[in-house]
């Protein structure tokens, strides 16, 4: 690896900030994988993006806002409460000076803008502290999921529409010649690959997963949006990607439960990692 090479690796990485489903899980048989819900971190030449901002949200936040003022792009997969449970408690939100850029692909044809659903969180009688404490500066970018967006220099970010009650976007986030996906809240398509998702993958060094559930589990959650690390692991074998992530933890799902299931599908595709907070990949 020559210098270059390895200046950028260090400048490219994603954080994982929370890694959980559906609700946040406290308690001692969550605490190797971690318990809040969905946050990524990622640095990509020089610039900040948070994608999605479950609860997970609030730490990064703290540690952001005691390192100065904050100028970054938030990428909502969604709205779902579990995913955008944490922006009210986002430090950086309450600051003067801090400008946030959230954007969001689902809601294009639908009737719900995004500013009204970030409205709707933080007024009475959903949250406490008033609209007049925001200091931040807020925009509210929409676009149509499968769109490609053109965020900061030197990044390119790709989009996919997701298989999700009131829709879902995937993302790939390239530099350098390298990329992380995050791909989650989506369901398979029972015996077909889904071509949004394969098309947005493909030769990715990092691919991050919705597997909320087992194989033998899905059946009885069909329709609800969700995947599991088999699909997945066919996905990464089919789009050639670098590492898999298995991602989006149900809340029943035990440290226990994510060790075996790691064994398992490690003994599938063999660059299998599953996300735990704090654990810092780079492409």
């Amino acid at each position: 690896m020559n210098a270059s090479s390895a200046t950028h690796n260090e400048d490219f990485f994603v954080r994982f900030r929370g890694v959980r489903g559906t609700v946040a899980c406290p308690g001692s048989d969550y605490a190797r994988y971690g318990g809040n819900t969905s946050c990524l971190e990622v640095r990509c030449a020089g610039h900040l993006f948070i994608l999605d901002a479950g609860t997970g949200l609030r730490a990064l936040g703290a540690e952001l806002d005691a390192a100065g003022p904050v100028d970054t792009d938030i990428l909502l997969t969604h709205t779902h409460i579990d995913h955008i449970v944490g922006m009210p408690f986002f430090a950086p939100l309450f600051e003067p000076g801090n400008r946030l850029r959230i954007h969001a692909g689902h809601l294009w044809d639908s009737d719900v803008r995004l500013r009204d659903v970030f409205l709707r969180l933080i007024e009475a009688p959903i949250f406490p502290v008033p609209l007049e404490a925001v200091g931040a500066e807020i925009v509210f970018e929409e676009f149509r999921a499968g769109e490609s967006l053109e965020l900061q220099e030197g990044v390119a970010v790709r989009t996919a529409p997701l298989n999700h009650p009131n829709g879902a976007t995937g993302y790939r986030i390239e530099s350098g010649g390298r990329s992380i996906c995050y791909v989650t809240d989506t369901e398979h398509i029972e015996g077909k690959i889904d071509t949004n998702i394969l098309g947005l993958i493909e030769g990715a060094d990092i691919f991050i997963y919705d597997a909320t559930y087992t194989a033998a589990e899905y059946p009885a959650f069909r329709g609800w949006g969700h995947s599991t690390w088999e699909a997945g692991a066919e996905l990464a074998e089919r789009g050639c990607v670098g590492r898999y992530v298995i991602f989006h933890h149900a809340p029943e799902h035990t440290d226990d439960d994510m060790d075996r299931i790691a064994g398992q599908a490690q003994g599938i595709f063999a660059s299998t990692t599953v996300a735990r907070e704090g654990l810092v990949l780079r492409p």
